[in-house]
């Protein structure tokens, strides 16, 4: 055994680089490393010696080389979902503009409750070659910089100004990525000349460490508190997040609702909670929802909010449900668990279902069970006309039913921003637990190829045979595409569905719900494009090393996705829908924009008036 007086010199570099590879976490009675490797677009502020004491490490924790910071980011949240928060990604970039990129991608992390750890350039704590390249000076706070933008956007932040400072900072980090309620991106500021300097380092502090997740115990009041409320519900409901699949409480969430008789509904980051044939599965719930799930949830008298902020898709902005519901909220997070005056159940999601299926002694009303599932099987017929060929043009959830029914269940479905997040919610059924991941919670733009490149790579630390399949717009597309070339060059098939709609169409359909004018969101729309004219996406595709062809209808994308399945590295599918004919036009919940309250256009003034009048529905709570 190492003796506490022992010690070794480090660099700083080395000395992070060196603790983070023994690091382990116990998964399924399996000891893996916590963290899988990192993302890494190497400048002057991280190549000499971050890069230096990662080159040492390259099989313990492989660095995959990034095009772009801001999709490493994406990357390794996508990378974090998969793992439901078991392991994580570091992102690595230079000071300057390459760490300013990744400041999107922590917001999406810090929105999501996922962790991500970031390690990145700083300018030189000595100050002696100031002002630097890429600096920014601020006049009257020399120590304020790029780095310190990150402070809103990660739920730990630290600057490393001496060599000891990482024997404290790193577990904090670390401690920050695993807890259940505080989970977020971890920040460390490394200023190019501390990286390089040396320490003695106590030899115990590299020496391998397993990590388990912690899983708090609600406190015993607070179930007394809910099974009171929950055993007086005539009408009562599930609503079933993200936080459930994170606790891995899905089978205690299905005992809670089978046992109680208790409908459930799902949000966005709750999808694939319940497999879409299960009986209590009344669908997901608002402004990207299902009629089934609405409907029930604005005649609910009492709601258990389990895992989930109840961000406004979700509640559709307070509209979805009566104003005199009781909320009921099981969550790991206090600050979640308190929202609109709820019955507080703080704690662990598996720990606090399996203590509230204990001590309650309750079954809905058959009538109201009943009623939830008639309406969930409407909701079904619609969708299966909804997605059919043939009875109109070609629409995204016509892809979704094609893909949908060629998929294997356990295949990884990705979808983050425009209009697809809400027709895959809407129309995807759900095959098997865990495998539908739509990033609503900061809707990023260019999350799709990204987060789905991120998602591969760990699914191929699982299930390798299986497929990770992204939903795509040509809009997203164009924002960031170049981790198509990154899964060829690091051998993590993917299959990318771009579906193509000419523009913004989502954008579009609510400047036109609105009551404005198409502007500047479809190509055509545009008054500073004199000619518009389609990508050829499929080029582009077969440029970064991809399959790629074009399809001309949901027909052909069917038999083209089965050549994708097939394939052995990442198929791009290209197939041309319709902006304005084939979105699901049903199942959605209120949602509250700003629109203006004076305008000389009529249409617009008569859209406002509307658009207000749901706003007498709206909660009032806090």
């Amino acid at each position: 055994m190492t003796s506490t007086n022992d010690t070794i010199r480090l660099t700083t570099a080395q000395a992070i680089i060196r603790w983070l590879s023994n690091q382990y976490i116990e998964i399924d009675g399996e000891e893996l490393r916590l963290c899988g490797g990192g993302f890494g677009i190497f400048g002057h502020g991280n190549v000499t010696c971050l890069g230096e004491a990662l080159n040492g490490v390259k099989e313990a924790l492989p660095l995959y080389r990034g095009q772009n910071e801001q999709s490493m980011g994406f990357a390794a949240a996508g990378y974090a979902k998969t793992w439901l928060r078991q392991r994580f990604m570091f992102c690595t970039a230079s000071a300057g503009p390459g760490t300013a990129n990744l400041l999107t991608a922590a917001a999406l992390a810090h929105a999501n409750r996922l962790p991500m750890l970031l390690l990145c350039g700083d300018t030189f704590l000595t100050r002696l070659p100031d002002p630097v390249l890429q600096q920014l000076e601020n006049y009257n706070d020399p120590t304020f910089g790029v780095n310190d933008a990150f402070k809103p956007v990660t739920r730990f932040w630290d600057r490393i100004t001496h060599p000891a400072q990482v024997i404290q900072s790193l577990p904090a980090a670390i401690a920050t990525l695993l807890d259940p309620a505080d989970c977020g991106p971890a920040f460390l500021g490394l200023p190019q000349d501390v990286q390089g300097w040396t320490y003695d380092y106590p030899a115990v502090f590299f020496e391998k460490k397993v990590h388990r997740i912690r899983r708090q115990s609600p406190d015993e009041a607070e179930i007394a508190d809910a099974v009171a409320c929950l055993s007086k519900a005539k009408r009562p409901m599930i609503i079933a997040g993200g936080g459930v699949q994170y606790s891995r409480a899905v089978a205690e969430l299905t005992a809670f609702a089978e046992t109680h008789q208790i409908p459930v509904v799902e949000t966005i980051a709750g999808r694939a909670n319940m497999l879409a044939s299960h009986a209590l599965n009344i669908g997901p719930i608002g402004v990207t929802g299902s009629d089934s799930a609405n409907a029930i949830a604005e005649k609910a008298d009492v709601i258990v909010a389990v895992g989930t902020r109840l961000q406004d898709f979700t509640t559709g902005s307070w509209t979805a449900f009566a104003k005199d519901a009781q909320f009921i909220s099981v969550n790991a997070a206090r600050h979640d668990a308190a929202k609109h005056m709820s019955l507080t159940v703080v704690g662990d999601a598996k720990l606090g279902l399996t203590a509230l299926t204990q001590a309650l002694d309750y079954r809905a009303p058959a009538d109201w069970v009943s009623l939830a599932q008639d309406e969930r099987a409407s909701w079904d017929a619609y969708v299966a006309d909804n997605v059919s060929i043939g009875n109109r043009p070609n629409s995204y959830a016509q892809a979704i039913g094609v893909v949908n029914d060629l998929v294997d269940p356990r295949d990884r479905v990705v979808a983050a921003a425009g209009g697809l997040p809400a027709e895959v919610t809407a129309n995807w059924r759900t095959l098997d637990i865990g495998t539908v991941d739509v990033e609503f919670g900061f809707s990023c733009m260019g999350y799709e190829i990204a987060g789905a490149w991120g998602a591969r790579i760990a699914q191929a630390q699982r299930e390798p045979d299986r497929d990770t399949i992204t939903f795509c717009g040509d809009g997203s597309y164009m924002m960031l595409n170049s981790d198509i070339y990154s899964s060829v060059l690091s051998d993590k098939k993917m299959i990318v569905l771009v579906l193509d709609n000419g523009g913004f169409a989502v954008i579009n359909k609510l400047q036109n719900n609105t009551g404005n004018e198409s502007f500047n969101n479809l190509y055509e729309d545009c008054p500073t494009i004199a000619a518009p004219f389609a990508v050829d996406f499929t080029a582009h595709a077969a440029a970064m090393g991809a399959t790629s062809e074009r399809v001309a209808n949901p027909t052909e994308l069917a038999e083209a996705f089965k050549r994708a399945q097939a394939s052995d590295k990442t198929y791009v599918i290209v197939m041309d829908v319709d902006p304005y004919e084939g979105w699901t036009t049903e199942g959605h919940a209120w949602w509250e924009v700003g629109t203006p309250h004076i305008t000389e256009d009529e249409t617009v003034r008569a859209a406002h008036l509307d658009w207000e009048s749901s706003r007498e529905k709206q909660r009032r709570g806090v």
